[in-house]
């Protein structure tokens, strides 16, 4: 099943409860959540207040994406705010098997992000006891950068390693994705769209029924 993810990083904070509910009343299911923390990237977004404050008011999946280095060490702190997915970062984990089964032993779901230079095989040691995968298609830290080419490459691999161990993983795809290129992302294999600029820049309604209308045309054909 294709699900849209859109990212609050690209949203009005001044308006966010209002923002999140009309996408939620329009069908989306996944709220994806980045948290950045100045050091594995150069920005920093928020942390677990925000994620407490709007978890209040809305039954949306947490996508919550940690762009932290070690994030073991504040994994029970997102838990407790409210996170129903935590996706790390394999380059920032010391012991990545670890990280992944700290997350599965709080009951939630557990994701591994590859930067776009990152190689397919640092999923070897977690791929079989992971719920999802996360392909950046941009260098993580910033919004609105344009899609990386080659991460198409990256997703067809990616869809065929996993089918190769039995895998059971959705593939989940971040940045630069619009309109104009879901398509072929979702042909490459991806089925959890990340959209940030793309969802709450301009008239959220008609950009969310927009990409429903393409996954809609894409279940069509397959």
């Amino acid at each position: 099943m294709i699900k849209l993810a859109p990212s609050i990083l690209a949203a009005d904070f001044n308006v966010l409860g209002n923002q999140i509910n009309m996408i939620e009343g329009r069908g989306v299911k996944y709220l994806h959540i980045d948290v950045m923390d100045g050091n594995y990237v150069p920005g920093i977004s928020f942390g677990t207040p925000v994620i407490k404050s709007i978890r209040k008011n809305t039954k949306l999946i947490f996508d919550v994406h940690l762009m932290v280095e070690e994030p073991i060490r504040m994994l029970e702190d997102f838990k407790d705010a409210g996170a129903d997915i935590i996706t790390v970062h394999a380059e920032a984990c010391s012991d990545l098997p670890g990280t992944v089964e700290k997350i599965k032993s709080m009951g939630l779901k557990a994701g591994v992000s590859l930067n776009p230079e990152t190689s397919l095989d640092k999923l070897d040691s977690v791929i079989k006891n992971i719920d999802m995968v996360l392909i950046m298609s941009v260098d993580p830290g910033a919004g609105g950068q344009p899609f990386i080419a080659d991460s198409l490459q990256k997703i067809k691999d990616l869809k065929e390693k996993a089918d190769k161990v039995d895998a059971n993983i959705d593939i989940e795809v971040d940045g630069g994705i619009r309109h104009s290129n879901v398509m072929d992302v979702l042909k490459a294999g991806a089925n959890v769209i990340v959209a940030g600029t793309s969802v709450f820049g301009g008239n959220i309604l008609e950009n969310v029924d927009k990409f429903n209308e393409i996954f809609l045309q894409y279940e069509e054909i397959v």
